[in-house]
């Protein structure tokens, strides 16, 4: 038996060794699998807010402890929806650009940054926003051509799928909403804004080669736990100016998309209705296994809406469930695992109805 172990141990640690695209214990034939590349904020970020100075980190319990057993960076319990799409991608966890001390971009980057907006203004100084992350890309581009050559570069990054989801805190972070630059415009002309900077960013990414986007659009932004807090008298009602918002994000970003499918030619597109998603499960939790869906698991304040989880920031003081499973929340803005994985498979394999007109499936396999 001693003799059996050592052989299937030197078998696979030669096996690993001569296979240079090992995922999952398969090994794929070059170049058969697609790059996932990642931009947007703390919904997606796997922990690249962890290598720069900002206070916007999660990098502390009980961040990650329903999976990793220790804070990874990810502003929920566990992973996020990235981590969930390149399992079903047959990809390995892809990893925070921040991290990357060898520059493998094979299988993708990550570069999303918690708290980041489309806007250069929002949380400025303390996050990447979505410019930023562009440029990071634009890096990763070069630096692969360089290794690999242009032929094989331009093959990786025009099979790649690009997923993007950002905006959020463009119109719901404090520091925003209370600024001087947020109050000099209409909505309208804010909300613009916002959509110009991602449509950009997806013409850049286009230059560079990608084809094929998976987007979300705004959830009804109003109903956070911390938007809820900031409704006079604890009613249990939604904050209805960033519920409006997210409504102009969404009718806005929708014909901006059908711009671009028109002027780009081969743009394919995996649009996810995240506003239609989550209503219909906060409007019937039960049916998705939900005890509660207007508290965060982790906080302190009105409907834990108080941004104080792990006692870091916000106070040192707050309240932790026993099962985040229950919940749709972790924290006062972050949903938990168990969400990320039901809106994860939404967009992998979702209807058109509700991802479309592709998923991210289809993309993939495209």
């Amino acid at each position: 038996m001693a003799g059996l172990l050592r052989f299937r141990f030197y078998f696979l640690l030669i096996f690993s060794a001569t296979c240079l695209n090992l995922v999952h214990g398969r090994c794929l034939p070059k170049n058969q699998h697609v790059a996932l590349f990642i931009f947007g904020y703390s919904l997606f970020d796997p922990g690249n807010n962890n290598y720069f100075n900002t206070f916007v980190r999660a990098n502390y319990w009980p961040y990650g402890e329903q999976f990793f057993k220790y804070s990874t960076g990810r502003f929920t319990d566990g992973r996020i929806i990235p981590d969930f799409i390149a399992e079903y991608a047959n990809l390995p966890l892809i990893p925070p650009y921040l991290q990357s001390i060898n520059h493998q971009f094979t299988y993708g980057v990550n570069f999303a940054s918690g708290a980041a907006g489309a806007l250069a203004e929002t949380n400025q100084g303390f996050v990447k926003d979505l410019k930023t992350q562009l440029s990071y890309f634009k890096d990763a581009e070069k630096l692969m051509r360089q290794k690999v050559g242009d032929a094989e570069a331009k093959t990786l990054f025009s099979k790649a799928v690009y997923l993007i989801s950002i905006g959020a805190n463009d119109y719901v972070s404090p520091f925003t909403v209370n600024s001087t630059f947020y109050h000099t415009f209409s909505k309208q002309e804010y909300v613009k804004m916002v959509i110009g900077n991602l449509t950009d960013t997806i013409k850049e990414i286009y230059k560079k080669g990608g084809r094929k986007f998976g987007l979300f659009n705004m959830g009804t932004l109003g109903c956070i736990p911390t938007m809820k807090a900031l409704v006079p008298g604890n009613t249990g009602a939604c904050f209805e100016e960033a519920t409006e918002l997210g409504k102009l994000h969404n009718a806005a970003l929708s014909e901006a998309l059908q711009e671009l499918e028109i002027k780009l030619v081969g743009l394919k597109l995996a649009k996810h209705d995240f506003n239609m998603s989550t209503s219909e499960r906060l409007n019937n939790p039960q049916k998705y296994s939900f005890k509660e869906v207007n508290i965060g698991c982790c906080g302190s304040g009105p409907y834990r809406g108080i941004f104080s989880c792990g006692g870091k920031r916000g106070g040192a003081e707050f309240e932790l469930c026993s099962n985040p499973s229950d919940y749709w929340y972790f924290d006062s803005s972050h949903i938990s695992e168990k969400t990320q994985k039901l809106l994860a498979e939404l967009i992998w394999s979702g209807s058109p109805n509700i991802t479309g007109p592709y998923n991210l499936k289809q993309l993939f396999e495209a």
